[in-house]
């Protein structure tokens, strides 16, 4: 890799060598131009090492996936790990309901469990969501 970031700073050297060199040649008129030229270059140099790096971005995830691994965004994939996430929230609900319960009364309760029923309910969907986009790829692909 350091080769051939190496190789990438030597050629654009020889690029900005050049394009000073024809802007001695030709004047300071066709400056707007030389810039236009060496930018686009740099900007062609860009695009083909992003697209390298997305490229083997997705080969990676694809390569994850076809052994079965979990993808590194979703840590909460598997279906044991959401059954304990519904089983822990169950077991906290007791003592929440019963501080709520005593510090606001019925109102105080109905708060409590609408909070726990909230935070189910986004890591449901949040499992959900992410096995629907699993397949789906970057707007950087080609």
């Amino acid at each position: 890799m350091e080769a051939r970031d190496a190789e990438l700073k030597a050629d654009l050297k020889k690029e900005l060598d050049a394009t000073l060199h024809a802007r001695r040649e030709l004047g300071e008129e066709y400056d707007s131009a030389l810039v236009d030229s060496f930018l686009g270059k740099i900007e062609q140099r860009l695009d083909g090492t992003v697209d390298r790096r997305m490229r083997r971005h997705l080969a990676e995830q694809q390569m994850a996936a076809a052994r079965g691994a979990r993808s590194p965004g979703n840590p909460l994939d598997s279906w044991s790990e959401r059954f304990g996430f519904g089983v822990i929230s169950l077991i906290l609900a007791v003592p929440l309901s019963a501080i709520g319960a005593v510090n606001g009364g019925l109102t105080g309760l109905l708060v409590t469990w609408a909070g726990i029923f909230g935070v189910n309910a986004v890591h449901a969907t949040r499992g959900t969501r992410a096995h629907r986009d699993k397949g789906r790829t970057s707007e950087w692909d080609d």
